[in-house]
C-alpha cells in the first residue's frame, strides 16, 4: 500500500564497502535537525556491537513478530540477515518530515511502489576501494570481499533518476555532497 505524504523519502543504497554508514553519520552530525530531514534507524538481526551502523537488533522471533502485527514500512534479507525500516518513517512522512533511509538495491524497485516520492541515491566507489574498506571492516574473508567487490546488482528505475554519489575521496567532500543534494530535495 502506498505511502502519502508532503516529506520526501530519501533511499540510500550501495554496495557493502561504499561508505554508507559513514556518510550518514557525518551527514546526520551536520543536518542535526535544522532542516526538516529526519534519520531512520533499521532493525536488524544482528548483533547491536556488529560494527557499522546504530541500528535496533532484534531476534529472528521478534523480526517475525514485528512484521506480523505491521511494524514495518518495508523489510528485506541480505546477507543471512534481515532489515526492516519502521513503519514510524511514513508517520514522519505524512507529517512533512523528509526521511533518509539505508536500504538494499534489491529492494529498491518495491520501495518505488511503497512510496511515490522517493529519491534514490546511490553510493559507490571503485572495486578497489570498496576491498580496502571490506578488509578494513574485518568481516569477511578474501574470497567474500572479491565476490562483494565485483557485484553488481542491476535495479530498474523507470521513470525515476537515482544520484549517483561516488566515494572514492574523503569522507567529507562526499559528505558535503549528499547534504547538498538532500537539502536542495527536501519537501519538494
Amino acid at each position: 500500500m502506498p505511502v502519502h505524504g508532503r516529506g520526501i523519502l530519501f533511499y540510500i543504497m550501495g554496495p557493502s564497502g561504499a561508505g554508507k554508514d559513514a556518510l550518514l553519520r557525518f551527514v546526520r552530525g551536520r543536518i542535526d535537525g535544522n532542516h526538516g530531514i529526519a534519520f531512520s534507524h533499521r532493525y536488524i538481526t544482528r548483533p547491536a556491537d556488529y560494527g557499522g551502523e546504530n541500528h535496533v537488533e532484534l531476534s529472528d522471533g521478534e523480526f517475525a513478530e514485528r512484521k506480523a502485527f505491521g511494524c514495518f514500512l518495508m523489510d528485506w534479507e541480505a546477507h543471512g540477515f534481515k532489515y526492516a525500516i519502521g513503519i514510524e518513517a511514513s508517520i514522519w512522512l505524512v507529517r512533512g518530515l523528509s526521511v533518509v533511509v539505508s536500504g538494499s538495491r534489491r529492494y529498491f524497485s518495491q520501495a518505488l511502489e511503497i512510496y511515490p516520492r522517493i529519491r534514490g541515491i546511490l553510493v559507490t566507489a571503485s572495486p578497489e576501494i570498496l576491498s580496502k574498506r571490506l578488509a578494513a571492516r574485518g568481516r569477511e574473508d578474501n574470497a567474500a570481499i572479491l565476490e562483494r567487490s565485483l557485484r553488481t546488482v542491476e535495479f530498474r528505475e523507470a521513470e525515476r533518476d537515482v544520484f549517483i554519489l561516488e566515494n572514492n575521496s574523503t569522507l567529507e567532500e562526499a559528505g558535503e555532497k549528499l547534504i547538498a543534494y538532500l537539502l536542495a530535495n527536501a519537501g519538494k
